[in-house]
């Protein structure tokens, strides 16, 4: 029994990683470079080149998986339809999916593949606060346009209920609204990250247009740039609402986000 987890060195997938690990399962990782994912995965993870951008090169990667792991990215609409369809023509038998923030073709595919599968729709991720880092690093200065609570998760959490779902019977079909165990708005993250590295930090609004060119000048189109900052603007209720999916699933509470910070505090120090 064998699990292919894409994406495995990104923000969720090295999780999902560990906690198969962790269980004590082999673990199979997709990366574009095997040899820098060599750097920051456990020896016992046996490392494939490839990308699910491109299915039709997954041969060897999906011959004798039979769990997978997907994190819809950018891009993966137009193909992750037919990586679906590889993946159980090979003979995948169980899917975890990490939704793209909406029910879009991937996540259709999966949902119409015919195997057991589990959607795990997480609302934002308590990692999307190091996109401060730099300014807090060199200002002390947090810039956004606004300042809505957020139930942020921490994307340990989501790599843990995924290898539940993976792992354990119970979860097929089910698609789980991922959450941390608090509401808190930027003001309040800042509030917690100032007394953590000992540092006054300020809040300063941005425009929503301003907030657009930021991103897009990463390379973000204007229609992603556009809806990301647009979740901001209008949050959904399931976005802002403490869920408490996470902690039924894996059988402890969901981590703070004065535990993320924690782990991370030396990211926003000089």
């Amino acid at each position: 029994m064998t699990t292919l987890v894409t994406g495995a060195t990104g923000n969720t997938g090295r999780h999902v990683v560990t906690e198969l690990l962790r269980r004590g399962e082999p673990v199979r990782a997709l990366t574009r470079d095997p040899i820098a994912a060599a750097k920051t995965l456990p020896a016992e993870v046996e490392l494939v080149a490839g990308t699910h951008h491109e299915p039709a090169t997954l041969g060897t990667a999906l011959d004798g998986a039979d769990r997978l792991h997907i994190t819809v990215t950018t891009g993966l609409a137009e193909v992750g339809p037919e990586l679906v369809q590889r993946a159980v023509a090979a003979g995948v038998r169980r899917i975890t999916l990490v939704w793209g923030g909406w029910v879009g073709p991937v996540e259709q595919a999966v949902a119409d593949s015919g195997v057991e599968w589990t959607r795990l729709e997480p609302q934002e991720f308590m990692s999307n606060t190091l996109t401060w880092a730099e300014s807090i690093r060199s200002e002390g200065v947090v810039r956004e346009p606004y300042d809505f609570p957020s139930a942020l998760v921490h994307e340990a959490d989501i790599g843990a209920v995924a290898a539940v779902a993976l792992l354990d019977d119970g979860h097929a079909g089910h698609a789980y609204n991922l959450t941390g165990p608090e509401a808190l708005t930027s003001r309040e993250r800042i509030a917690l990250l100032s007394r953590t590295i000992h540092r006054d930090l300020t809040f300063e609004p941005i425009t929503h247009e301003q907030a657009v060119d930021r991103l897009m000048a990463t390379g973000v189109s204007r229609a992603d740039a556009e809806y990301v900052i647009g979740w901001y603007a209008a949050p959904t209720d399931s976005s802002t609402t403490v869920d408490d999916t996470v902690e039924r699933v894996i059988g402890r509470p969901a981590r703070t986000f004065a535990q993320w910070v924690a782990e991370h505090a030396g990211r926003f120090t000089i």
